[in-house]
């Protein structure tokens, strides 16, 4: 298989994991009155989908350096599209959240074993994993435009049953056209001497600490915001007589718009480095977030967009600090921590979502508390040493 063809698998599926993962915050507006359920019963029984997502990422990467990573790819292609087509069955609470949670354990794959097969062997990956990023986001906002028209037109089942059957159809070909054997060892690397010279120890203890910050509290943020941009929408543009197709279209917009903001990103971070970036960012999260929580209307939308945008543009900022800053040595368990702790926190998006709107605290507050989380990041970001490691002009 030519390096070409690898990078459309591999990007195709992280389109699929996230398109996966946030099928149900959209279709939940529409399980909710078939099932004569609350939002906020129905939103809670999405939590195994985040919580198995969260906690299969760490056993993924253990088998990602263990066995092949391109089968372990068409496991995931194979498992998403079954777990799809049993939420799709499903006929109550239980069976829709054992679907849900088979689905995050299978989405779980991709991070720790695709993002090894899109550096493996490349010498320059910025480009690579900046397209391959565009492709997740794209994948959000094809999840809440898709499952939006295809619950209004159809109902809801509908939105599960279409990309089961394109991700069993890529899998299956993926195996086809590979030859893959799951149970084929990985082939181990020397780590290379070309990349980026390491700090300090206190200097990459720092930069660390840092991460592990922006991954707590930025992870909580980004699921937070994703998983309820269909519900405030639904909500700030009621009054506009939005129905569900249209509030699926709108958020899918947003998703699509911000999609791209990655590239630009990592032009930036090879010329300024990653503290004026995530500065900036951050700032305008949590002005963002104050002004949508008290926005309604078109506005409401332009200012989601924007802060959407925001969002993404941060995602490849600490991995990008890992690597530059980190020793060989431990970069790949510090990027497994990173995605744990932004995986794990993640993971209470859905139900912290449903407790807040079961007692009535709503959007008002909830942007409020998110912008308080974004300056805190802020303070933590303002802490990364102002040199880079190898004592260059180039800035963190």
């Amino acid at each position: 298989m030519s390096r070409t063809e690898l990078l459309l698998f591999l990007n195709a599926a992280h389109f699929l994991t996230h398109y996966g993962l946030l099928i149900f915050p959209t279709a939940a507006l529409a399980i909710a009155p078939a099932w004569g359920m609350t939002f906020a019963d129905v939103l809670l029984l999405g939590s195994p989908l985040y919580v198995a997502f969260a906690l299969g990422t760490l056993p993924a990467g253990w088998l990602g350096d263990r066995y092949d990573r391109l089968a372990l790819i068409a496991v995931a292609f194979l498992g998403i599209g079954g777990s799809c087509l049993a939420i799709a069955l499903s006929s109550g609470p239980v069976s829709l959240a054992a679907g849900l949670g088979a689905l995050g354990l299978f989405a779980s794959l991709y991070h720790p074993v695709g993002l090894a097969l899109v550096t493996d062997g490349e010498s320059r990956s910025g480009r690579a994993l900046a397209v391959n990023g565009v492709f997740g986001n794209l994948g959000l906002a094809g999840a809440a435009a898709a499952t939006g028209v295809l619950a209004q037109v159809w109902h809801w089942q509908a939105a599960f049953a279409v990309p089961c059957t394109i991700a069993l159809l890529i899998g299956g070909l993926l195996f086809a056209r590979s030859g893959l054997n799951v149970d084929r060892r990985c082939p181990t690397r020397a780590p290379s001497g070309d990349g980026p010279s390491s700090g300090s120890l206190p200097h990459q203890r720092t930069v660390f600490l840092v991460v592990c910050v922006s991954a707590l509290l930025g992870g909580l943020i980004f699921n937070m915001v994703t998983i309820a941009l269909p519900k405030f929408l639904d909500e700030r543009l009621a009054r506009n007589g939005i129905d569900l197709a249209w509030i699926g279209l709108s958020t899918g917009l947003v998703f699509a718009v911000a999609a791209i903001a990655q590239l630009p990103v990592g032009e930036l971070l090879d010329r300024i480095g990653a503290r004026p970036v995530l500065t900036a960012l951050l700032t305008a999260q949590a002005a963002l977030f104050l002004a949508l929580s008290q926005a309604t209307g078109w506005g409401a939308l332009v200012l989601a967009l924007l802060a959407v945008t925001c969002l993404f543009a941060e995602i490849p900022i600490t991995t990008w600090l890992l690597g530059r800053h980190l020793a060989p040595g431990i970069r790949s368990r510090a990027i497994s921590v990173e995605y744990t702790l932004s995986l794990g926190v993640g993971s209470v998006a859905a139900p912290l979502l449903a407790v807040l709107h079961g007692v009535g605290i709503g959007f008002s507050v909830q942007f409020v508390g998110l912008a308080i989380c974004a300056c805190a990041v802020l303070v933590a970001a303002r802490c990364l040493p102002g040199q880079s490691p190898s004592g260059s002009d180039r800035r963190i």
